[in-house]
């Protein structure tokens, strides 16, 4: 073959890839490339956890979690995600003391009995936020109180955050904000929370 022919094949077939190339979508990192726009994609229960954590005033960190959870990624139909979060309050556990998370779910404290879900709806966002890490923003309802709050998504470890990898975000909010003022001599008035997240294999 001489030099112009090889040139024109590797002209042909550069002009038969392009199109192939030119149409892939953009990668998704925080969903698989079998999600589509409009799917709901919920979190996997085996894998995903969401804790908080108290500061008392003498530097005891009290770290809690939350047992019973509901969630979701929603792709949107431009492309961008967001994230839905549901935590039971009734079931709230502080490890290594039962007194404690009787406390946590008490009147004085999420007061489960009249305040049983603590929900976080994101605003839309990029789906390289979940790859790159960032800020989060979105509204938080708690204790009768919603606000809107941001919370920090860590950079992933892999290159398909949420299957191959947890997605990490961790943030805090002022617990005065909430009405959650009760302990004020005890504790500081933060309330961290973190999560963990995978997501399952199928759209539900």
């Amino acid at each position: 073959m001489t030099f112009k022919q090889h040139w024109l094949a590797w002209g042909v077939v550069g002009a038969l890839a392009w199109p192939a190339f030119a149409a892939a979508p953009a990668s998704m990192p925080f969903a698989a490339p079998d999600f589509r726009p409009g799917d709901s994609i919920g979190f996997d229960p085996a894998h995903t956890r969401f804790g908080f954590e108290l500061r008392t005033r003498w530097g005891q960190r009290v770290d809690g979690r939350f047992p019973n959870h509901d969630g979701a990624l929603v792709i949107l139909p431009d492309g961008r995600h967001q994230v839905r979060i549901r935590l039971m309050t009734a079931t709230v556990e502080v490890e290594g003391s039962e007194r404690y998370a009787e406390l946590a779910r008490g009147e004085r404290f999420f007061d489960a009995a009249n305040y049983p879900v603590i929900e976080f709806v994101s605003e839309p966002h990029p789906a390289e936020l979940a790859h790159d890490g960032g800020k989060l923003r979105g509204r938080l309802s708690m204790h009768g109180v919603s606000r809107i709050e941001t919370f920090v998504v860590a950079p992933a470890t892999c290159a398909r955050p949420g299957r191959d990898c947890d997605v990490v975000a961790s943030g805090s909010v002022d617990r005065d904000d909430y009405g959650l003022d009760r302990w004020r001599l005890a504790l500081t008035d933060k309330v961290s929370f973190d999560m963990r997240v995978r997501l399952q294999d199928a759209p539900r």
